[in-house]
């Protein structure tokens, strides 16, 4: 029986890297598949790793169709046996939907990878309709790290460092430090308090100071 399995995580825990090596597994048994994703840092039509490591991919747009992504490949003489879904936070509902279409009329697995919650803690439209009709949600068991060394549940989207909660859900960044507007992973203690790497390290600066 086909699959729509939805593998999340905090960022820095290998979704990306589990995509690419779930496609080579499959592709290596002599199935074929296509993979989809949408606003990758390395750029349009790309699946990258922070690993380094990088596969072409299908762009997904908000007027894409994947069921008709799917049937233009079969119609071409292409066989999809799988597919392979990276950055799913960003799909729409629609998306998702036409996922679990191709899984229970096609018979095809979907493999769907990407983060839960935003850096406010609200789920992702796409990952909310991924938890409500995936057969199976996979918690990814690579563990991101908090600055404090604590395990990572959250995302934060940080401006020259300094958490930030307000603003549009989808602000594409990096984790890299000197990222003006970038991410990173944080405990929860420290995500409600808005502690981040940056502004801890200053906390401590200062702190010292007066000693």
């Amino acid at each position: 029986m086909a699959e729509l399995v939805f593998f999340s995580g905090t960022m820095d825990c290998g979704k990306s890297t589990l995509a690419l090596q779930m496609d080579h597994n499959h592709a290596a048994r002599g199935r074929e598949g296509l993979i989809f994703s949408r606003n990758d840092r390395a750029g349009s039509d790309r699946i990258s790793s922070r690993l380094g490591l990088e596969a072409l991919a299908h762009e997904v747009h908000d007027q894409t169709d994947l069921w008709a992504e799917v049937m233009s490949a079969r119609s071409q003489g292409r066989p999809v046996d799988y597919v392979v879904c990276d950055e799913a936070q960003f799909y729409s509902t629609e998306h998702v939907e036409q996922l679990a279409r191709l899984v229970d009329e096609l018979e095809i697995d979907v493999f769907a990878f990407g983060i839960t919650a935003d850096f406010r803690t609200r789920l992702f439209p796409g990952s909310a309709r991924l938890i409500e009709l995936a057969d199976r949600v996979e918690v990814l068991q690579v563990q991101s790290l908090c600055w404090c060394g604590a395990r990572a549940t959250h995302n934060a989207r940080t401006v020259d460092g300094l958490m930030v909660v307000e603003g549009e859900q989808v602000v594409v960044g990096d984790t890299d430090s000197g990222a003006v507007v970038g991410y990173e992973v944080l405990c929860r203690r420290h995500h409600m308090r808005r502690m981040t790497e940056v502004t801890a390290r200053a906390r401590t600066t200062g702190e010292d100071s007066l000693l």
